[in-house]
Order: structure tokens, then C-alpha cells, then sequence
């Protein structure tokens, strides 16, 4: 896509950083998230979910949450970015290859407002031009080693900031729109 070619859909990120860039510890444990996570107090989750149409995640954020309690997604389509998960194999999710298989999979359900999680799937659409507005909560924490959220880049990707709001337990929320 092209800066001038129109965007059947808005691609959003909501995600949780370490301060020093770290969306897991690098076995992909969130510990250091899920126990500081309830002091945060209110992220603005629950209306950004309440407005998501379809997400989109990689397979490692796709296999954490099936360590969670309850599946989180209830009611709404997910896709799974995955070249090496079982199609099929979860009736709650659809695998997808890569992302314009993605892509196809959202426009062919119709959905306007899309939620990209977890790192690969987060930098794909980042360099596929399909991301236009990024949520970060940064957590008080630094863990020195872990899974990135951001990685090489083939080129700049311009941010516009909109607004960033310190959140309880010396948590802070920013949010940019991606400049294309």
C-alpha cells in the first residue's frame, strides 16, 4: 500500500513496554506486567476492545493467552500470523501464513478497526504501512533482556504524538498516530 492508496482498515496497537522496550522477558514471561498491571489503574483497555472489530496476533501472544484464565476474546475474530501453527486446530482462531493473507482475512470480514498484538505481528504491520495508531504503556521496570516490541526498521516510521497520561504506579500511556 501506498501513501495514497486508502486503508479498507485502522490498524491499532495497545501494548505494554517494559522502559527499557521489552514487551516479555526473553522465555516470554510477563510476570513483571501481570504483577504490577492492576496498580496501574484504568489503561483505557476496556473502550479500545469494546471498538475492536478483529485481531490480529503472533503465535507466542496467541500461546500466552491460552495460559490465561479465561480466553480473553470472546465474540471476536482472531487471527493468528503464524507460518508454523496448526490451521484448524483452535475453532476460536484462524491461522494466517503472513500478513497480506492477513489483510485478505480482515477486508473479507469486513472490519474497520484492527488490533495488532505482539512483537512480529506489531513490526509486520508496522513495515506493511498498516499500523496508524500506537498505544504504549510503559511500565516502571527495566528487565535488561527480553523479547523487543521495536526492531530493525527498514526505514523511519514518523509518529505523532497525541497525548500521554501518567497512570497509577508510576505507569505512563502515550499514544502517537503513525504519520504515512
Amino acid at each position: 500500500m501506498t501513501a495514497r492508496t486508502p486503508r479498507p482498515f485502522t490498524g491499532c496497537v495497545f501494548i505494554a513496554t517494559s522502559l527499557d522496550g521489552c514487551i516479555a522477558r526473553p522465555d516470554g514471561d510477563i510476570d513483571w506486567l501481570t504483577s504490577r498491571g492492576r496498580d496501574a489503574g484504568e489503561t483505557g483497555y476496556d473502550a479500545f476492545i469494546a471498538g475492536i472489530d478483529c485481531l490480529v496476533m503472533g503465535r507466542a501472544t496467541y500461546e500466552k493467552a491460552l495460559t490465561f484464565d479465561a480466553w480473553p476474546y470472546d465474540g471476536r475474530t482472531v487471527l493468528v500470523l503464524s507460518r508454523r501453527a496448526e490451521a484448524g486446530a483452535d475453532p476460536r482462531v484462524q491461522v494466517v501464513r503472513d500478513v497480506p493473507e492477513a489483510v485478505d482475512a480482515i477486508v473479507a470480514r469486513g472490519a474497520r478497526r484492527v488490533y495488532v498484538d505482539g512483537g512480529g505481528a506489531v513490526r509486520s504491520f508496522l513495515a506493511a504501512g498498516l499500523v496508524q495508531e500506537l498505544t504504549i504503556t510503559t511500565a516502571p521496570v527495566l528487565l535488561g533482556a527480553g523479547l523487543p516490541l521495536f526492531g530493525p526498521l527498514e526505514a523511519d516510521v514518523a509518529l505523532e504524538h497525541r497525548s500521554t497520561s501518567v497512570l497509577g504506579a508510576g505507569f505512563v500511556q502515550s499514544t502517537y498516530a503513525v504519520v504515512h
